[in-house]
């Protein structure tokens, strides 16, 4: 049915347009898909067992309101956010384009939320029904992003089953210093020091961008061993990777996603697989929009892949789509289940 409508919805500015798909899953217009278990992708995520490992990136429910609508489409896992402690509009409009020839998206949207205590509101007066993760981020205008990221844990920490420390977006002015060694170690030493106060067991997962070097590989690795960070997300959105655009919107400037960091994505997704050397759980992102897309993500090391801009293109049901494909794929190769595949790229 998607296939039928995308042209009407396409019609429709970008932020538009998801506006109206939040309402829609809101009001239950999307029809929920049956979950049909399926031992070959049936995976654990921090200790709990998920029917696949197909998640929702952060950026699609922002404000935490359908998350539970969003489960029911098929996901794994979902991630809500970039959450700030106080509500910010983000930078102006518009600020989405969509770039259809290229199958990608650019979005310089700027952390737009309505702050940590109405997401928390939302989330414990409607309990997940599948494994939420909560993504955090400092406010646009604060005198201590540090003391942000603190705030967004305490609040969050106890409902939510994993939290993603952002600092990957290119949106955010100077929020991709935390990439350098001594900052990132100062917020790991943070984060680490409030979850022992708050005796929590909360997973902490880091989410990283995708424009480092390789140089920075061994030095990020060795502050998320010593600090005994739970997963790493790879990768949000690249403000590079432009040349071989096609629609003339990739001279917007923002944060590019979809087909175009794919590779770009697996690169990094593989130099990480072989420095961590499986100490740490690694969760893909970029251009994941088919069982075969999701598949060399695994075999470059991802335990877990994530979408967002996939969905924009193939509407709701892609994750059946991506299912039965991959599902096609494992038996091809005589897998019993996915978990044999990572990190067996040739």
């Amino acid at each position: 049915m998607f296939s039928k409508i995308r042209s009407l919805i396409f019609k429709f500015e970008p932020e538009t347009a998801h506006d109206l798909a939040i309402k829609a899953l809101k009001f239950n217009f999307a029809p929920p898909k049956k979950i049909i278990k399926n031992k070959m992708l049936e995976t654990k995520l921090f200790s709990k067992k998920i029917p696949n490992p197909i998640g929702l990136a952060a950026g699609f429910d922002k404000d935490a309101e359908v998350y539970n609508s969003i489960f029911s489409l098929g996901f794994g896992f979902v991630e809500v956010g970039t959450v700030t402690p106080l509500k910010q509009f983000g930078n102006e409009k518009p600020r989405v384009f969509r770039l259809e020839e290229d199958e990608a998206l650019i979005n310089r949207l700027g952390f737009n939320n309505s702050g940590s205590e109405k997401v928390l509101s939302r989330i414990k007066k409607n309990k997940p029904k599948g494994l939420l993760g909560i993504n955090i981020g400092p406010n646009k205008n604060t005198k201590n992003r540090l003391e942000d990221y603190l705030i967004c844990f305490r609040k969050f920490h106890n409902i939510a089953d994993y939290i993603t420390i952002n600092i990957s977006s290119p949106n955010t002015e100077n929020l991709r210093s935390f990439h350098n060694e001594s900052e990132l170690n100062d917020l790991l030493k943070a984060i680490n020091n409030e979850k022992t106060i708050l005796n929590s067991t909360i997973p902490i997962v880091v989410k990283i961008s995708p424009d480092i070097h390789d140089n920075e590989i061994s030095p990020i690795s060795d502050l998320l061993l010593k600090f005994n960070i739970d997963a790493l997300i790879i990768s949000n959105t690249t403000d590079s990777s432009r040349e071989k655009l096609i629609n003339i919107n990739k001279l917007e400037k923002g944060g590019l996603s979809g087909k175009p960091l794919e590779k770009k994505s697996n690169y990094l997704i593989n130099k990480f697989y072989k420095t961590l050397r499986e100490k740490i759980i690694i969760i893909g992102v970029g251009g994941v929009d088919s069982g075969g897309s999701a598949y060399e993500k695994f075999l470059n090391g991802a335990n877990l892949v994530q979408l967002y801009t996939g969905m924009v293109y193939q509407g709701p049901n892609i994750v059946s789509k991506i299912s039965k494909e991959l599902t096609n794929i494992l038996e091809k190769k005589g897998v019993k289940n996915i978990s044999e595949v990572i990190g067996n790229k040739e």
